[in-house]
């Protein structure tokens, strides 16, 4: 008689390891080149009508401008100073409404939420704006000058540049258009920051000329006087002081109120 063995076989049990699921999106930090997303702010001014039509009607000024001082010009024709000159100023006028617009367009057209998921980083925004629209000044001060060149062409001027400053107009540009990003950041609202771009300074300007020391603080403060020798090519040691002086009131103070609400503000 023979007896059999049974061997009963006892599973091992090996100790299970969680993983956790990855996240959906990936918010370490957005891997998107600064390039890419300067180029998309640049296409968000041009996708819109409103700001189509801005940069469109900007470009069309520089050539009326012209047009008319071919017209009502002297006969022996204007010379390239006084086209350029006629010309950057509504440019001028005009650059911190375009500043404006790029940096609103998140708040006025509700793309917020969709942009700060994407680039989680607003801080890069920010400077994408920044570059965009200074891309934009660059490109309308450029149509300024063709429009200048093209107009002293026709009316047979002179092509000379005495009593005015390339390096100047272009800086001046671009320090007003600093000065459009900065309003709008700091009041995240188009209407808004356009009305208070257009009246603060109207305001202080018409401040300045009412008091001997009011105007003596003006030579600091006014942007719109510290850019005068900047455009001419007249500058001097105390007014590169003072351009810093008023670029930083104009332009660094909103600038950096309006950095801070675009970096702590809920988006809705």
């Amino acid at each position: 008689m023979s007896t059999a063995t049974t061997t009963t076989d006892v599973p091992t049990t090996e100790p299970t390891v969680r993983t956790e699921a990855a996240a959906p999106v990936d918010i370490s930090g957005d891997r998107i080149p600064f390039v890419r997303l300067v180029v998309i702010e640049l296409r968000k001014m041009v996708d819109t009508r409103a700001g189509m039509w801005m940069l469109i009607t900007m470009a069309g000024i520089s050539f009326l401008v012209a047009a008319g001082l071919l017209l009502w010009g002297e006969d022996g024709g204007e010379p390239f100073t006084n086209f350029l000159g006629l010309i950057v100023m509504p440019t001028m006028i005009l650059l911190p409404i375009m500043g404006i617009m790029s940096a609103t367009q998140e708040w006025s057209q509700r793309t917020g939420l969709a942009t700060f998921t994407l680039v989680p980083r607003r801080g890069r925004i920010i400077a994408a704006k920044i570059a965009a629209a200074l891309v934009l000044c660059l490109l309308l001060l450029v149509a300024a000058g063709a429009a200048a060149a093209l107009g002293t062409a026709l009316g047979g001027g002179e092509f000379t540049l005495t009593g005015i400053s390339l390096a100047g107009v272009v800086l001046a540009g671009l320090l007003y258009t600093l000065q459009g990003v900065a309003f709008g950041a700091a009041f995240l609202n188009t209407p808004i920051a356009i009305v208070s771009s257009l009246v603060l300074p109207t305001v202080w300007t018409v401040l300045t000329a009412m008091s001997a020391w009011m105007s003596d603080a003006a030579q600091w403060l006014d942007l719109n006087v510290v850019t005068g020798p900047l455009t001419t090519g007249t500058m001097t040691g105390e007014n590169w002081a003072q351009l810093a002086t008023a670029t930083l009131v104009w332009v660094g103070l909103p600038l950096v109120i309006g950095a801070h609400r675009i970096l702590t503000r809920e988006v809705k």
